[in-house]
């Protein structure tokens, strides 16, 4: 049960970035009355920043393993804070003085959340199995979003006299979780293996660790993660198949509401869409051994577009279809979240921190574009609770669809070199 050690740390993890990147934005628009156009650009403001600061955390953890998990049980103990206050901000806010509190928020949470996600997922790329500690990572992770996309939505849909009551309880539940996950890792979860000798793809790299070593400055780190050429090569399909992803994941609740006419399924939705990627996890990992992971992440992609190309298609009442696309986007999500890691793992040799601090940027920096989408349809005269239209359709499937297939043959591209060195 190691490995399950090792991965119950996903599941707060994972229930902190779904209000984060999905909930928070609808919450604070329709409930707090916060308008599209000033929350999009808090939005944009927060991610940027959060996308600068992680690679720089990734170099820091790099310098200082010997306090990784001094840093995870301090990161851990700022994001429960952070947490709270976000699902609580003070009542007597609104206007200007709500946004800068999310402004203020934001930030802090998506620091904590990166210090611990940074060392959290370097400590399974080293473990002994990890396509499995991948899986038990990512499946109690998915467990983790289900559970927030099913609560919070029930307690938004009660009584509002007793909401604020109910976020109270929601977060002191939060809180207990994560203690549980943070000592189950820190106990019971085998240690993490010295770094193996540089793979093929990171031998270019080799003599800049024997000159730097692996304490060298921040320069001598992104000299090294620059000459690895399976690395760069994960960049552009990474970078497009996030933003494919982060769009429709900031305007679902909004399409749900408007386009479907079912806002009180919002979570019943969510919780069909990560529980789908929670099912497939097995079978991409079963895959991914037979066929290799850059061959199972493209055909991903694929059930990806087929799904959102349906999305294009409904209105209001469709609700079947739309459970058939969050099933169908919810495996290749599966798809998304497993392989990435075991990628970056294979072409890294020393350095894992800054490497992975490099993909969640690029991560972030595709959030940050998609909390653009919500003054872009502010200005095409869209407003939640009126309805939805064609710009919420095009904005929420479509768009998502071409990038999707940009980042198709980007990976196809990437298939190429890998086979190739």
């Amino acid at each position: 049960m190691s490995n399950a050690a090792y991965g119950l740390l996903g599941a707060p993890l994972a229930m902190a970035a779904l209000p984060l990147f999905v909930q928070l934005p609808a919450y604070y628009a329709t409930h707090l009355g916060m308008a599209l156009g000033p929350l999009g650009v808090v939005l944009f403001v927060a991610r940027a920043i959060d996308m600068l600061q992680d690679p720089l955390l990734g170099h820091l953890l790099d310098r200082t393993p010997a306090r990784h998990r001094r840093w995870m049980t301090l990161g851990a103990g700022v994001l429960v804070l952070a947490f709270a206050a976000l699902w609580l901000p003070p009542s007597t806010e609104s206007g200007v003085g709500l946004g800068i509190w999310l402004a203020l928020m934001l930030v802090v949470a998506y620091g904590a959340h990166s210090v611990v996600n940074i060392a959290y997922l370097a400590w399974g790329a080293r473990m002994p199995a990890v396509l499995a500690a991948a899986a038990w990572r990512e499946g109690l992770g998915l467990a983790g979003m289900i559970v927030a996309s099913l609560v919070p939505a029930a307690i938004l849909a009660g009584d509002p006299a007793q909401v604020r009551t109910r976020l109270a309880v929601y977060s002191m539940i939060y809180v207990l979780l994560m203690l549980a996950a943070i000592r189950a890792l820190l106990r019971r979860a085998p240690p993490p293996q010295s770094p193996a000798p540089a793979t093929a793809g990171a031998n270019e790299a080799a003599g800049a660790l024997a000159i730097s070593g692996a304490d060298g400055g921040w320069r001598d780190t992104w000299r090294e993660l620059a000459r690895n050429r399976k690395l760069r090569a994960l960049l552009l399909p990474y970078f497009l198949n996030a933003l494919s992803v982060a769009i429709p994941a900031t305007l679902a609740l909004f399409f749900i509401a408007d386009q479907l006419g079912a806002p009180q399924l919002s979570g019943a939705f969510l919780a069909c869409y990560f529980g789908a990627a929670a099912c497939g996890l097995p079978a991409w990992a079963a895959l991914a051994r037979r066929y290799g992971p850059l061959r199972c992440w493209q055909l991903g992609m694929l059930l990806s577009v087929a799904g959102f190309c349906g999305a294009a298609l409904l209105g209001h009442g469709d609700l079947l279809p739309y459970a058939a696309v969050c099933i169908a986007a919810g495996v290749a999500l599966g798809a998304d979240l497993a392989l990435p890691p075991v990628l970056l793992g294979q072409a890294l040799g020393e350095r894992l921190g800054a490497g992975f601090g490099l993909f969640t940027l690029l991560g972030k920096l595709s959030l940050a574009i998609a909390g653009l989408s919500l003054p872009l349809l502010s200005w095409l005269d869209y407003q939640p609770g009126q309805g939805g239209g064609q710009s919420l359709v095009l904005a929420y499937a479509v768009l998502p669809c071409l990038i999707k297939l940009l980042a198709m043959a980007a990976l196809r591209r990437c298939i190429s070199h890998w086979s190739t060195t």
